[in-house]
């Protein structure tokens, strides 16, 4: 008897139903762990629903912001390392949230993929509320598609979501004036952009992602697959301290790219190569595919994750509290009347 004939099922056409709603009992309780002021319901319903004024919001402005992993889900994917690509979603999205002075209030996912595995989803979405925690963001929902036929066996993809808050008139970029201070914020690596080049590298390494790291401890593939820092609760404390006129994410385009975003028309900025040094997995990429430093300047962070532009008068005090809060501070440069970036010194 044809299968048709005994009547099919969502199951064999590859759709596991009760595989996502395992997935749903499994990660309740990292989600949980989210819950922050404002938060009305949660996992489960048709929509999530927050709360501005619970939050302390009393004339509110929200600002939204959405992004994904990359080619980085790639090696996360070939090496089984899966659990710090959550992190890396939530923070692509909220530190992009915390450059326009907002608060990331909350966060949704979307998991894609073929068939699903619950255990791989699960450490997944941990991850994302991994980054929601260390952000102060909640995880508030998300969906899971299991799609037979668009992503090969054991693929998936990821999106993040994230809403934040501001009170009116408090927007980012505001004030920026020639002779600003520009303070670097260190980065934990490559973060989650330019990994279609660090992919060539690797290939033309002739190194396996099992193979011993070149500049640290432990495999190549777990050294590039280091999450992105969260810079919100640090950056968010300066905000509120004074003096921050702009902040810019150090993503896709690098630094060339990002800082002229934030700073206004007609004005630049110079930036001394030699306030920081180039962490050591960009030595070696840069190395290994002999690249030039205007290229590394406008493909990679190369060390500096996020630049915050302060008030000259106010860049020592801001430069001890980031430092207090745990990050390491650069004085990069400052911000000059010609538009552009314009470098001195030697990145090394």
């Amino acid at each position: 008897m044809s299968d048709v004939n005994k009547g099919l099922t969502y199951a064999q056409a590859g759709v596991d139903i009760d595989a996502g709603n395992a997935l749903v009992e499994r990660i309740k309780p990292a989600a949980k762990r989210t819950n922050r002021s404002g938060v009305m319901s949660g996992l489960g319903g048709f929509g999530a629903l927050f709360d501005l004024k619970d939050a302390g919001y009393s004339d509110p402005i929200l600002v939204g912001a959405t992004d994904g992993v990359g080619t980085k889900l790639r090696i996360a994917i070939d090496t089984g390392h899966v659990d710090g690509v959550g992190i890396d979603l939530v923070a692509m999205c909220v530190n992009d949230l915390v450059c326009q002075g907002a608060e990331p209030l909350f966060f949704l996912d979307y998991f894609a993929t073929g068939k699903l595995d619950t255990e791989t989803a699960a450490r997944v979405v941990e991850g994302i509320a991994e980054g929601c925690v260390r952000s102060g963001c909640a995880l508030i929902g998300g969906e899971t598609a299991e799609m037979p036929g668009m992503y090969p066996a054991g693929d998936f993809d990821l999106a993040g979501f994230s809403v934040g808050a501001m009170e009116r008139g408090t927007a980012l970029p505001a004030g920026v004036a020639e002779g600003d201070v520009l303070l670097g914020l260190g980065s934990d690596g490559v973060h989650s952009n330019g990994y279609s080049l660090v992919r060539k590298l690797v290939e033309v390494s002739g190194l396996g992602w099992d193979a011993d790291c070149p500049w640290d401890e432990g495999t190549l593939g777990a050294a590039l697959l280091t999450p992105t820092r969260l810079y919100v609760t640090q950056c968010l404390a300066a905000i509120r301290a004074g003096g921050v006129h702009a902040l810019a994410h150090i993503t896709g385009g690098g630094l060339t790219e990002n800082l002229p975003r934030v700073l206004p028309e007609g004005m630049g900025a110079d930036i001394d190569l030699g306030a920081w040094e180039l962490p050591g997995v960009f030595k070696w990429m840069q190395a290994t595919g002999n690249i030039e430093t205007s290229e590394m300047l406008k493909t990679f962070n190369c060390g500096i994750g996020m630049i915050l532009v302060v008030s000259a008068d106010q860049a020592d005090a801001l430069q001890s509290l980031l430092a207090e809060a745990g990050e390491t501070v650069a004085r990069l440069g400052s911000v000059n009347g010609s538009e552009g970036v314009a470098y001195t010194g030697t990145l090394a």
